[in-house]
Protein backbone atom coordinates (compact mmCIF):
# COMPACT_ATOMS: atom_id res chain seq x y z
CA UNK A 1 0.00 0.00 0.00
CA UNK A 2 1.44 3.74 -0.64
CA UNK A 3 2.05 5.81 2.17
CA UNK A 4 0.16 9.50 2.84
CA UNK A 5 2.25 11.81 4.31
CA UNK A 6 0.28 14.22 5.99
CA UNK A 7 1.90 18.24 5.89
CA UNK A 8 0.97 21.73 6.36
CA UNK A 9 1.70 24.09 3.80
CA UNK A 10 2.60 27.66 5.21
CA UNK A 11 3.93 30.68 3.76
CA UNK A 12 7.20 32.94 4.45
CA UNK A 13 5.68 36.50 5.23
CA UNK A 14 8.87 38.12 6.61
CA UNK A 15 12.72 37.05 6.76
CA UNK A 16 14.80 38.77 8.46
CA UNK A 17 18.42 37.88 8.66
CA UNK A 18 18.48 34.29 9.97
CA UNK A 19 15.01 34.34 10.88
CA UNK A 20 11.80 33.88 9.14
CA UNK A 21 8.20 34.40 10.02
CA UNK A 22 5.66 31.71 8.59
CA UNK A 23 1.73 32.25 8.03
CA UNK A 24 -0.58 29.07 7.50
CA UNK A 25 1.17 26.28 9.56
CA UNK A 26 -1.17 25.93 12.98
CA UNK A 27 -0.21 22.97 13.89
CA UNK A 28 3.07 23.59 15.22
CA UNK A 29 5.57 22.88 18.16
CA UNK A 30 8.39 24.16 19.92
CA UNK A 31 11.66 22.48 18.14
CA UNK A 32 9.72 20.89 15.30
CA UNK A 33 11.66 21.16 12.12
CA UNK A 34 10.12 22.90 9.05
CA UNK A 35 11.27 22.39 5.44
CA UNK A 36 11.77 25.05 2.47
CA UNK A 37 12.64 25.22 -0.89
CA UNK A 38 15.96 24.12 -1.76
CA UNK A 39 16.93 21.69 1.25
CA UNK A 40 16.61 24.72 3.59
CA UNK A 41 15.38 24.01 6.75
CA UNK A 42 14.53 25.89 9.98
CA UNK A 43 13.73 25.11 13.70
CA UNK A 44 10.25 26.51 15.31
CA UNK A 45 11.72 29.09 17.80
CA UNK A 46 8.47 31.09 19.04
CA UNK A 47 4.85 32.28 18.37
CA UNK A 48 3.36 35.35 17.01
CA UNK A 49 -0.56 36.57 16.28
CA UNK A 50 -1.01 34.10 13.46
CA UNK A 51 2.71 33.67 12.70
CA UNK A 52 5.21 30.97 13.43
CA UNK A 53 8.78 32.28 14.06
CA UNK A 54 11.57 29.92 12.99
CA UNK A 55 15.76 29.83 13.11
CA UNK A 56 16.71 28.99 9.03
CA UNK A 57 19.84 26.11 8.80
CA UNK A 58 21.91 25.63 5.42
CA UNK A 59 21.30 27.72 2.33
CA UNK A 60 19.53 31.00 3.13
CA UNK A 61 19.54 33.06 0.32
CA UNK A 62 17.98 30.78 -1.85
CA UNK A 63 14.78 31.41 -0.06
CA UNK A 64 12.09 34.33 -0.63
CA UNK A 65 9.20 36.20 1.10
CA UNK A 66 6.41 33.74 -0.60
CA UNK A 67 7.85 30.50 -0.60
CA UNK A 68 6.14 27.58 0.68
CA UNK A 69 6.89 25.93 3.92
CA UNK A 70 6.34 22.47 4.81
CA UNK A 71 5.64 20.56 8.19
CA UNK A 72 5.22 17.49 9.41
CA UNK A 73 4.21 18.27 12.67
CA UNK A 74 6.90 16.04 14.53
CA UNK A 75 10.12 17.08 16.57
CA UNK A 76 13.25 17.80 15.37
CA UNK A 77 15.60 14.45 15.27
CA UNK A 78 18.55 13.58 13.05
CA UNK A 79 20.10 10.59 12.60
CA UNK A 80 22.71 8.49 14.59
CA UNK A 81 25.48 6.05 14.03
CA UNK A 82 28.50 4.25 13.28
CA UNK A 83 28.71 6.05 9.88
CA UNK A 84 29.10 9.10 11.69
CA UNK A 85 32.48 7.91 13.13
CA UNK A 86 35.62 10.13 11.05
CA UNK A 87 32.96 12.56 9.74
CA UNK A 88 32.52 16.39 9.24
CA UNK A 89 28.74 17.09 9.43
CA UNK A 90 27.09 20.48 9.93
CA UNK A 91 24.33 21.20 12.33
CA UNK A 92 21.44 19.31 10.61
CA UNK A 93 24.17 16.20 10.78
CA UNK A 94 24.95 16.36 6.94
CA UNK A 95 28.07 15.41 5.45
CA UNK A 96 30.15 18.61 4.61
CA UNK A 97 33.48 16.81 3.88
CA UNK A 98 33.15 16.03 0.32
CA UNK A 99 33.10 12.02 1.01
CA UNK A 100 29.21 11.76 -0.03
CA UNK A 101 25.96 11.20 2.01
CA UNK A 102 26.39 9.24 4.92
CA UNK A 103 24.75 6.03 5.11
CA UNK A 104 23.37 3.41 7.04
CA UNK A 105 21.71 5.36 10.27
CA UNK A 106 18.37 4.03 10.95
CA UNK A 107 18.23 5.63 14.39
CA UNK A 108 16.55 8.49 14.92
CA UNK A 109 17.41 10.74 17.73
CA UNK A 110 16.06 14.06 19.11
CA UNK A 111 18.82 16.93 19.60
CA UNK A 112 16.35 18.79 22.14
CA UNK A 113 16.11 15.53 24.67
CA UNK A 114 15.25 15.42 28.17
CA UNK A 115 18.22 14.90 30.20
CA UNK A 116 18.98 11.62 32.20
CA UNK A 117 17.01 11.39 35.35
CA UNK A 118 18.23 10.49 38.82
CA UNK A 119 17.37 7.00 39.19
CA UNK A 120 19.12 6.30 35.59
CA UNK A 121 22.64 7.62 36.84
CA UNK A 122 25.28 6.35 39.36
CA UNK A 123 28.06 8.39 40.95
CA UNK A 124 30.95 8.66 38.74
CA UNK A 125 34.01 6.36 40.03
CA UNK A 126 35.81 5.44 36.61
CA UNK A 127 38.81 8.35 35.70
CA UNK A 128 38.76 9.95 32.08
CA UNK A 129 42.43 9.78 31.27
CA UNK A 130 43.35 13.02 29.46
CA UNK A 131 47.18 12.12 28.37
CA UNK A 132 48.04 15.78 30.39
CA UNK A 133 49.80 15.19 33.53
CA UNK A 134 48.80 18.34 35.03
CA UNK A 135 45.25 17.35 34.78
CA UNK A 136 45.55 13.74 35.34
CA UNK A 137 47.68 14.35 38.69
CA UNK A 138 46.08 17.63 40.33
CA UNK A 139 42.32 18.11 38.78
CA UNK A 140 41.37 14.54 38.18
CA UNK A 141 37.93 14.02 35.51
CA UNK A 142 35.77 11.19 36.01
CA UNK A 143 33.91 9.91 33.39
CA UNK A 144 30.75 11.33 32.53
CA UNK A 145 31.88 14.97 34.37
CA UNK A 146 31.35 18.30 33.19
CA UNK A 147 34.93 20.15 33.35
CA UNK A 148 35.03 23.54 31.98
CA UNK A 149 37.80 24.77 30.44
CA UNK A 150 38.08 28.80 31.17
CA UNK A 151 40.62 31.43 30.23
CA UNK A 152 41.75 34.30 27.13
CA UNK A 153 41.73 33.95 23.52
CA UNK A 154 44.77 32.17 22.56
CA UNK A 155 46.16 30.37 25.43
CA UNK A 156 45.75 26.95 24.75
CA UNK A 157 42.29 25.93 25.72
CA UNK A 158 41.71 23.84 22.34
CA UNK A 159 44.79 22.22 22.18
CA UNK A 160 43.79 20.75 26.17
CA UNK A 161 40.78 19.07 24.67
CA UNK A 162 42.23 17.28 21.38
CA UNK A 163 45.22 16.32 23.46
CA UNK A 164 42.33 14.40 25.71
CA UNK A 165 40.99 13.25 22.29
CA UNK A 166 44.34 11.86 20.30
CA UNK A 167 44.47 10.12 24.01
CA UNK A 168 41.65 8.12 23.28
CA UNK A 169 43.08 6.06 20.67
CA UNK A 170 42.96 2.40 21.83
CA UNK A 171 40.47 3.39 24.83
CA UNK A 172 37.36 2.30 23.49
CA UNK A 173 35.90 6.02 23.72
CA UNK A 174 33.76 7.73 20.64
CA UNK A 175 34.77 11.34 20.95
CA UNK A 176 32.64 14.40 19.15
CA UNK A 177 34.83 17.65 18.66
CA UNK A 178 32.01 20.50 18.35
CA UNK A 179 33.37 23.76 16.46
CA UNK A 180 30.95 26.69 16.88
CA UNK A 181 31.83 30.08 15.39
CA UNK A 182 35.52 29.40 14.64
CA UNK A 183 37.45 30.43 11.48
CA UNK A 184 37.12 27.78 8.71
CA UNK A 185 40.91 27.50 8.30
CA UNK A 186 40.90 27.01 12.44
CA UNK A 187 38.11 24.27 11.74
CA UNK A 188 40.50 22.44 8.90
CA UNK A 189 43.32 22.70 11.00
CA UNK A 190 41.92 20.59 13.87
CA UNK A 191 40.12 18.22 11.28
CA UNK A 192 44.17 17.30 10.40
CA UNK A 193 45.49 17.10 12.67
CA UNK A 194 42.67 14.29 14.46
CA UNK A 195 43.45 12.40 10.73
CA UNK A 196 47.20 12.59 10.87
CA UNK A 197 47.33 11.01 14.46
CA UNK A 198 44.79 8.58 13.01
CA UNK A 199 41.97 9.88 15.80
CA UNK A 200 39.63 10.82 13.08
CA UNK A 201 38.20 6.73 12.76
CA UNK A 202 37.08 7.54 16.57
CA UNK A 203 35.79 11.12 15.98
CA UNK A 204 32.80 12.56 14.64
CA UNK A 205 33.48 16.29 13.65
CA UNK A 206 30.49 19.04 14.33
CA UNK A 207 30.98 21.95 12.80
CA UNK A 208 29.25 25.72 12.54
CA UNK A 209 31.93 28.09 11.74
CA UNK A 210 31.75 31.47 11.46
CA UNK A 211 30.55 31.76 8.02
CA UNK A 212 27.53 29.58 9.20
CA UNK A 213 24.10 30.79 9.61
CA UNK A 214 23.13 32.02 13.00
CA UNK A 215 20.90 29.28 13.73
CA UNK A 216 22.98 26.30 12.92
CA UNK A 217 25.72 28.16 15.25
CA UNK A 218 23.38 27.90 17.75
CA UNK A 219 21.69 24.05 17.10
CA UNK A 220 25.70 23.00 16.31
CA UNK A 221 26.02 22.12 20.19
CA UNK A 222 22.70 19.95 20.67
CA UNK A 223 23.64 17.99 17.60
CA UNK A 224 26.79 16.94 18.81
CA UNK A 225 25.34 15.72 22.27
CA UNK A 226 22.21 13.87 20.34
CA UNK A 227 25.04 11.99 18.10
CA UNK A 228 27.05 11.41 21.22
CA UNK A 229 23.65 9.51 23.10
CA UNK A 230 23.50 7.37 20.79
CA UNK A 231 26.48 5.42 21.77
CA UNK A 232 26.29 6.49 25.11
CA UNK A 233 22.79 4.59 25.13
CA UNK A 234 24.59 1.56 23.65
CA UNK A 235 27.16 1.38 26.75
CA UNK A 236 30.22 3.27 25.47
CA UNK A 237 31.85 6.03 26.86
CA UNK A 238 31.64 9.00 24.81
CA UNK A 239 33.53 12.49 25.07
CA UNK A 240 32.29 15.59 23.72
CA UNK A 241 34.56 19.06 23.68
CA UNK A 242 32.28 22.14 22.96
CA UNK A 243 34.85 24.42 21.13
CA UNK A 244 33.17 27.62 21.61
CA UNK A 245 30.54 28.00 23.79
CA UNK A 246 30.83 31.54 24.08
CA UNK A 247 30.44 31.69 20.44
CA UNK A 248 27.17 30.03 20.63
CA UNK A 249 25.68 32.38 22.98
CA UNK A 250 26.63 35.29 20.93
CA UNK A 251 24.56 33.45 18.00
CA UNK A 252 21.70 32.83 20.31
CA UNK A 253 22.03 36.82 21.67
CA UNK A 254 21.83 37.99 18.17
CA UNK A 255 19.28 35.35 16.99
CA UNK A 256 17.17 37.00 20.43
CA UNK A 257 17.65 40.61 19.29
CA UNK A 258 16.06 39.98 15.63
CA UNK A 259 13.40 38.19 17.34
CA UNK A 260 12.73 41.57 19.83
CA UNK A 261 13.11 39.30 22.98
CA UNK A 262 13.86 41.97 25.43
CA UNK A 263 17.42 41.48 26.32
CA UNK A 264 18.83 41.36 30.32
CA UNK A 265 22.10 41.43 31.25
CA UNK A 266 25.20 42.06 28.38
CA UNK A 267 22.15 42.08 26.29
CA UNK A 268 21.68 38.14 26.51
CA UNK A 269 18.33 36.76 26.83
CA UNK A 270 16.81 35.79 29.76
CA UNK A 271 16.85 32.25 28.80
CA UNK A 272 20.64 31.43 28.02
CA UNK A 273 21.32 30.24 31.52
CA UNK A 274 18.44 27.60 30.29
CA UNK A 275 19.76 27.58 27.31
CA UNK A 276 23.01 25.80 28.92
CA UNK A 277 22.39 24.35 31.50
CA UNK A 278 19.87 22.02 29.29
CA UNK A 279 22.77 21.18 27.48
CA UNK A 280 25.25 20.13 30.52
CA UNK A 281 22.69 18.39 32.10
CA UNK A 282 22.76 16.00 29.29
CA UNK A 283 26.61 14.39 30.15
CA UNK A 284 26.43 11.91 32.82
CA UNK A 285 27.29 8.28 34.00
CA UNK A 286 24.60 5.91 33.33
CA UNK A 287 23.87 2.80 35.92
CA UNK A 288 24.42 -0.91 34.74
CA UNK A 289 20.83 -1.07 34.18
CA UNK A 290 20.53 1.89 31.66
CA UNK A 291 23.66 0.31 29.50
CA UNK A 292 26.45 1.76 31.78
CA UNK A 293 27.23 4.29 28.96
CA UNK A 294 28.92 7.79 29.54
CA UNK A 295 29.04 11.21 28.16
CA UNK A 296 32.06 13.74 29.34
CA UNK A 297 31.85 17.35 28.61
CA UNK A 298 34.55 19.46 27.46
CA UNK A 299 32.82 23.07 27.01
CA UNK A 300 35.50 25.68 26.15
CA UNK A 301 34.01 29.68 27.49
CA UNK A 302 36.63 32.80 26.52
CA UNK A 303 36.94 35.57 29.01
CA UNK A 304 38.34 39.04 28.63
CA UNK A 305 41.27 39.70 30.22
CA UNK A 306 41.20 36.92 32.57
CA UNK A 307 37.94 38.34 33.99
CA UNK A 308 36.03 34.96 35.54
CA UNK A 309 33.16 37.12 36.42
CA UNK A 310 31.65 37.84 32.93
CA UNK A 311 28.15 36.71 32.50
CA UNK A 312 28.49 33.61 30.69
CA UNK A 313 32.03 32.19 32.36
CA UNK A 314 30.22 32.65 35.68
CA UNK A 315 27.19 30.55 34.21
CA UNK A 316 29.03 28.44 33.22
CA UNK A 317 31.14 27.98 36.49
CA UNK A 318 28.13 27.26 38.60
CA UNK A 319 26.61 24.48 36.27
CA UNK A 320 29.88 22.35 35.24
CA UNK A 321 31.66 20.25 38.02
CA UNK A 322 34.66 22.14 38.18
CA UNK A 323 36.85 24.24 35.89
CA UNK A 324 40.53 24.44 34.47
CA UNK A 325 41.54 27.89 34.38
CA UNK A 326 44.06 28.82 31.60
CA UNK A 327 46.71 31.88 32.62
CA UNK A 328 48.01 34.34 29.92
CA UNK A 329 50.91 35.24 31.87
CA UNK A 330 52.19 31.85 32.63
CA UNK A 331 51.55 31.45 28.97
CA UNK A 332 53.55 34.10 27.60
CA UNK A 333 56.31 32.84 30.05
CA UNK A 334 56.37 29.57 28.19
CA UNK A 335 54.97 27.50 31.07
CA UNK A 336 52.85 24.60 29.36
CA UNK A 337 50.41 24.16 29.20
CA UNK A 338 49.40 27.27 31.13
CA UNK A 339 47.06 25.89 33.69
CA UNK A 340 46.77 27.92 36.65
CA UNK A 341 46.28 25.45 39.77
CA UNK A 342 45.35 28.15 42.18
CA UNK A 343 41.74 28.71 40.55
CA UNK A 344 41.36 25.29 38.89
CA UNK A 345 39.30 22.60 40.72
CA UNK A 346 37.69 19.30 39.87
CA UNK A 347 34.54 18.65 42.26
CA UNK A 348 34.58 14.82 41.47
CA UNK A 349 38.12 15.01 43.48
CA UNK A 350 40.56 11.80 43.55
CA UNK A 351 38.24 9.62 43.82
CA UNK A 352 38.62 8.54 40.45
CA UNK A 353 42.13 7.98 40.54
CA UNK A 354 43.76 4.47 40.29
CA UNK A 355 45.46 3.82 43.93
CA UNK A 356 49.08 4.83 42.38
CA UNK A 357 48.71 8.39 40.90
CA UNK A 358 46.14 9.15 43.89
CA UNK A 359 49.24 7.90 46.54
CA UNK A 360 51.69 9.67 44.27
CA UNK A 361 50.29 13.06 43.72
CA UNK A 362 48.51 13.69 47.16
CA UNK A 363 50.05 16.86 48.11
CA UNK A 364 51.53 17.54 44.27
CA UNK A 365 48.90 20.75 43.81
CA UNK A 366 49.33 22.07 47.40
CA UNK A 367 53.62 22.04 47.05
CA UNK A 368 53.05 24.13 43.36
CA UNK A 369 50.65 26.62 44.74
CA UNK A 370 53.10 27.25 47.97
CA UNK A 371 56.18 27.41 45.60
CA UNK A 372 54.38 29.99 43.34
CA UNK A 373 53.15 32.38 46.62
CA UNK A 374 57.26 31.83 47.95
CA UNK A 375 58.91 32.58 44.78
CA UNK A 376 56.27 35.70 44.64
CA UNK A 377 57.67 36.62 47.81
CA UNK A 378 61.10 36.04 47.33
CA UNK A 379 61.89 37.13 44.14
CA UNK A 380 63.12 40.81 44.57
CA UNK A 381 65.13 39.90 47.99
CA UNK A 382 68.40 39.72 47.33
CA UNK A 383 69.57 36.56 49.56
CA UNK A 384 67.65 34.06 51.53
CA UNK A 385 68.00 30.96 53.72
CA UNK A 386 69.24 27.37 52.88
CA UNK A 387 65.72 26.11 53.12
CA UNK A 388 64.04 28.38 51.39
CA UNK A 389 66.44 27.82 48.56
CA UNK A 390 65.49 24.43 48.84
CA UNK A 391 62.34 24.89 48.67
CA UNK A 392 62.32 27.48 45.56
CA UNK A 393 64.91 24.31 43.79
CA UNK A 394 61.93 21.82 44.42
CA UNK A 395 60.03 24.45 43.02
CA UNK A 396 61.55 24.94 39.75
CA UNK A 397 61.83 21.14 39.25
CA UNK A 398 58.08 20.71 40.02
CA UNK A 399 57.16 23.40 36.81
CA UNK A 400 59.91 21.34 34.65
CA UNK A 401 58.16 18.32 35.32
CA UNK A 402 54.68 19.65 34.63
CA UNK A 403 55.41 21.35 31.13
CA UNK A 404 54.46 19.02 28.12
CA UNK A 405 54.08 19.44 24.59
CA UNK A 406 51.09 19.67 22.58
CA UNK A 407 49.93 17.31 20.84
CA UNK A 408 51.96 14.50 22.77
CA UNK A 409 49.45 12.72 25.28
CA UNK A 410 51.29 10.46 28.27
CA UNK A 411 49.55 6.98 28.28
CA UNK A 412 48.85 5.91 32.36
CA UNK A 413 51.83 3.95 32.55
CA UNK A 414 53.96 6.90 31.94
CA UNK A 415 52.57 9.35 33.72
CA UNK A 416 53.31 6.86 36.84
CA UNK A 417 56.38 6.60 36.48
CA UNK A 418 57.20 10.36 36.20
CA UNK A 419 55.31 10.80 39.36
CA UNK A 420 57.26 8.17 40.98
CA UNK A 421 60.57 9.24 40.17
CA UNK A 422 59.32 12.67 41.46
CA UNK A 423 58.33 11.36 44.50
CA UNK A 424 61.89 9.44 44.88
CA UNK A 425 63.93 13.03 44.44
CA UNK A 426 64.97 11.84 41.12
CA UNK A 427 64.37 14.53 39.36
CA UNK A 428 65.79 17.11 41.97
CA UNK A 429 69.03 15.87 41.63
CA UNK A 430 69.05 16.47 38.00
CA UNK A 431 69.86 19.51 35.94
CA UNK A 432 66.96 21.29 33.44
CA UNK A 433 68.23 19.87 30.79
CA UNK A 434 68.38 16.05 32.17
CA UNK A 435 65.22 16.63 33.66
CA UNK A 436 63.63 16.79 29.85
CA UNK A 437 65.91 14.53 28.88
CA UNK A 438 64.81 12.11 31.40
CA UNK A 439 61.03 12.84 30.31
CA UNK A 440 61.47 12.56 26.80
CA UNK A 441 63.67 9.06 26.91
CA UNK A 442 62.67 7.24 29.87
CA UNK A 443 59.16 5.33 29.27
CA UNK A 444 61.16 4.39 25.53
CA UNK A 445 63.95 3.04 27.21
CA UNK A 446 61.47 1.26 29.79
CA UNK A 447 59.20 -0.36 26.87
CA UNK A 448 62.43 -1.65 25.25
CA UNK A 449 64.57 -2.59 28.51
CA UNK A 450 62.18 -3.47 31.46
CA UNK A 451 58.61 -4.57 29.43
CA UNK A 452 57.49 -6.80 32.72
CA UNK A 453 57.95 -3.31 34.72
CA UNK A 454 55.42 -1.14 32.05
CA UNK A 455 52.71 -4.20 32.17
CA UNK A 456 52.38 -4.21 35.60
CA UNK A 457 52.34 -0.79 36.06
CA UNK A 458 49.45 -0.59 33.71
CA UNK A 459 47.57 -3.61 34.48
CA UNK A 460 47.93 -3.14 38.09
CA UNK A 461 48.17 0.39 38.77
CA UNK A 462 49.51 0.04 42.75
CA UNK A 463 52.76 0.64 43.63
CA UNK A 464 53.48 -2.57 45.25
CA UNK A 465 56.97 -3.34 47.05
CA UNK A 466 57.94 -5.37 43.95
CA UNK A 467 56.77 -2.75 41.66
CA UNK A 468 58.38 -0.28 43.02
CA UNK A 469 61.82 -2.21 43.14
CA UNK A 470 61.53 -2.83 39.66
CA UNK A 471 61.37 1.37 39.15
CA UNK A 472 64.41 1.76 41.02
CA UNK A 473 66.27 -0.99 39.14
CA UNK A 474 64.84 1.19 35.52
CA UNK A 475 66.04 4.03 36.72
CA UNK A 476 69.57 3.25 37.64
CA UNK A 477 69.70 0.99 34.45
CA UNK A 478 68.87 3.97 32.68
CA UNK A 479 71.08 6.67 34.32
CA UNK A 480 73.99 4.27 33.71
CA UNK A 481 73.13 3.43 30.15
CA UNK A 482 72.56 6.87 29.33
CA UNK A 483 76.21 8.33 31.07
CA UNK A 484 73.90 10.57 33.46
CA UNK A 485 75.86 11.21 36.69
CA UNK A 486 73.22 11.00 39.14
CA UNK A 487 74.17 11.93 42.75
CA UNK A 488 73.05 10.04 45.72
CA UNK A 489 70.64 7.80 43.46
CA UNK A 490 71.19 4.64 44.96
CA UNK A 491 70.02 6.07 48.24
Amino acid sequence: MQTIQIQEVGKIKEIKKSIAKITGLSRCMIGQLVHFTDNTKGIVVGFASGEVVTFLLGNIEEIRVGDPAYSNMEPFTIPAGEAFLGRLVNASAESMDGKGTITGTGNKYPVFRKAPGVLERIPLSRTFETGILTIDATIPIGKGQRELIIGDRLTGKTSICTDAILNQKDKDVICVYCCVGRTYSALLKIVELLKEKGALDYTIVVAAHAASPGGEQYLAPYTACALGEYFMDHGKDVFVVFDDLTKHAWAYRQLSLLLERPPGRDAYPGDIFYLHSQLMERAGQYSPEFGGGSMTFFPIVDTLQGDVTGYIPSNLVSMTDGQIYMNTSLFNSGFKPAIDLGLSVSRVGNKVQCSAVKELSGMLRLEYVRYNELLKITRFKASVSEAVNQRLREGEVLTQFFMQMNNEPYPLEMEIILLYALRRKILAVLAKGEIDYFKKNIYGFMQEKFPNVVRDVGDKKELTPELCRGLDDAFLAFFKDKGIAVRNLES
